[in-house]
């Protein structure tokens, strides 16, 4: 039946991990749900860019360990032969370090495989409509590992500039520097140089970290803390 616009076109996904019992449990839970299709599947970084290349799904669920590679290489790949592809990691692995390098790598979203299946179908629909997704428990654990004091944050927060706080909120939703530089009209090296600024500034030299900061800015002020 041709799509009309009550009844859009199913998100085309494509699922790359090496087991093949999580490949076959996201097919069944994607296959369930009518905006959804698994076009594809693949079990390492070869055939995961080889499939996007022939078949340029909306969506790529995408797993960090894989045999002939990371991740970040297939991520890298896919977005070089398939650039309108959305890449969204789902793997087991909650390290700020892994975070801050897929989202380097170009992903637009990262979640762990704890998460519910609801929140799954929601989180490709965001990924899919341009948004950009970060677990909410990558950063919980950073702010936990980072946790300072009400007037620390406050202060810290308050030598960025108008423009400063502008592009970290947008790193904090997950955005890469190219995506903020289309958002506010800047060149990504100009983000990268505002990024720059701000890791000085607040004493941090991730981008997981400069996040939490401004969630923790966020929910100082929602608290009248700010």
């Amino acid at each position: 039946m041709k799509p009309t616009p009550a009844t859009p076109a199913p998100i085309r996904v494509l699922i790359v991990d090496d087991s093949e019992v999580v490949r076959m449990g996201l097919r069944a839970l994607l296959g369930a749900d009518r905006t959804l299709t698994v076009i594809a599947e693949a079990h390492d970084v070869a055939s995961g860019v080889k499939s996007a290349g022939k078949h340029h799904p909306d969506v790529v669920l995408l797993d960090i360990r894989l045999p002939d590679g990371t991740g970040f290489d297939a991520c890298r790949q896919i977005m070089d032969c398939s650039p309108k592809t959305r890449v969204l990691v789902l793997t087991s692995v909650a390290d700020e370090d892994v975070v801050d390098n897929a989202i380097r790598a170009g992903a637009h979203g990262y979640l762990l495989k704890e998460v519910h299946g609801g929140a799954l179908v929601q989180a490709i629909h965001d990924v899919a409509a341009g948004k950009s997704i970060l677990d909410p428990a990558i950063t919980a654990r950073v702010m936990s590992l980072m946790r300072s004091p009400a007037p620390a944050t406050r202060d810290a927060l308050a030598l960025l500039s108008p423009q400063e706080r502008r592009v970290l909120a947008l790193i904090a939703e997950g955005k890469t520097n190219k995506e903020v530089g289309n958002d506010l009209n800047l060149s990504e090296k100009t983000v990268k140089n505002y990024l720059s600024t701000v890791f000085e500034k607040l004493h941090v030299t991730r981008r997981t970290q400069a996040a939490a900061f401004f969630a923790q800015g966020s929910h100082d002020r929602q608290n009248g803390r700010l």
